[in-house]
C-alpha cells in the first residue's frame, strides 16, 4: 500500500508540476486589456484553498463529525505552540519560492513572447538579456531554498505522528501570513488602488488551485516517499514541459545540453528507484 501511494504520488506531483508551469507562463504572458494578475496575491489564495482543502480531508477523516474536527484542530494545532512553529521555516521558504516562481516564468520568457520591430530590436535585446539574467537568479534561489525546505519539512513530517493534512494547515497558516505580509509590501499601493482580485480570470484560477494541489502533493510526496524523489518528480516534469513546449506550443528549440541534461536526470531516477533483487544463495555441491 505504501508503495502504491509513493508512486500515485509522484505521478500526480509530475502531472500538477507540468501543467503548473506551461499554464502560469501562459497566464503571465498573456496580453489582455486592463491590469495583470498580482502574484503576490495568487500566492494567499493558493494558501488559503490548501487550508480549506486539509480542513476537509481532516473533517472526513474524522468521520465527518464537527465535534471531532474541533477537537482534532485544537488538540493539534493550538495545544501544541511549539510543534506548530516549527513549520513558519519551512512555510515563509515555500512562500518565497511560489513567488519566484512567477517572477521567473515572467522573465524567462518575455524574450520568447516579444515580437520586435526593427526599430526597437536593440532596446529588446537589452530587456530580453535583463530578463533573462532576472529570471534566473529566481529560478537559483528557488533551487536551493527548495531543497532546505524540502529536508527541514520530510524530517518534521517523519519524526511526529501528526497527520499529512495538520502538517498542511499549519505550514498554509503561516504561508498565509508571510504572503500577506508580501502583497503589502510589494503591491499594497497596487492593491488598495485595483483590488485585491485585480485581473484574475478564469485561466487565474486554475493557476491558483493547481497551487494549492501542489502543495497537497508534495506533502504526500515527502510522506510517503522522501525529498530526493520530489527533486527527480520535479526535474522529470521540467523535461515534460519542455517537450510540450517544443513540439506543442513551439516556443523552444532545445540544445545538446538540454538532450544531455535530460538523459542524466532520466538515469539517475531509475537508478534511484532500481531495486536489485537479492541474489539467491548458491547450491553446495
Amino acid at each position: 500500500m505504501s508503495a502504491n501511494l509513493k508512486y500515485l504520488s509522484l505521478g500526480i506531483l509530475v502531472f500538477q508540476t507540468t501543467s503548473l508551469v506551461l499554464t502560469m507562463r501562459y497566464s503571465r504572458t498573456l496580453k489582455e486589456e486592463g491590469p495583470r494578475y498580482l502574484s503576490s496575491t495568487a500566492v494567499v489564495v493558493a494558501e488559503l484553498l490548501k487550508i480549506m482543502a486539509c480542513i476537509l480531508l481532516v473533517y472526513k477523516d474524522s468521520k465527518c463529525s464537527l465535534r471531532a474536527l474541533n477537537r482534532i484542530l485544537h488538540d493539534e494545532i493550538l495545544n501544541k505552540p511549539m510543534e506548530t512553529l516549527k513549520l513558519a521555516i519551512p512555510s515563509g521558504i515555500y512562500t518565497l519560492q511560489n513567488n519566484l516562481l512567477y517572477v521567473a516564468l515572467s522573465n524567462l520568457d518575455a524574450a520568447t513572447y516579444q515580437w520586435p520591430s526593427d526599430s526597437q530590436e536593440l532596446n529588446s535585446k537589452e530587456l530580453s538579456a535583463g530578463s533573462q539574467f532576472v529570471g534566473l537568479m529566481a529560478v537559483l534561489t528557488a533551487c536551493f531554498s527548495s531543497g532546505f525546505a524540502g529536508v527541514y519539512f520530510e524530517k518534521i513530517l517523519k519524526e511526529t505522528k501528526q497527520s499529512v493534512w495538520i502538517r498542511n494547515i499549519q505550514l498554509g497558516f503561516f504561508g498565509s501570513i508571510f504572503g500577506l505580509m508580501g502583497v503589502y509590501v510589494y503591491d499594497g499601493e497596487l492593491v488598495s488602488k485595483n483590488g485585491f482580485f485585480q485581473g484574475y480570470n478564469w485561466l487565474t484560477w486554475i493557476v491558483v488551485v493547481l497551487q494549492a494541489l501542489g502543495g497537497l502533493v508534495i506533502a504526500a510526496v515527502i510522506k510517503y516517499a522522501d525529498n530526493i524523489l520530489k527533486g527527480f518528480a520535479t526535474s522529470l516534469s521540467i523535461i515534460l514541459s519542455t517537450l510540450i513546449s517544443y513540439f506543442w506550443l513551439q516556443d523552444f528549440v532545445p540544445t545538446s545540453v538540454f538532450f544531455l541534461g535530460a538523459i542524466l536526470v532520466i538515469t539517475a531516477t531509475f537508478l534511484y528507484g532500481y531495486d536489485p533483487k537479492p541474489a539467491g544463495n548458491p547450491t553446495k555441491a
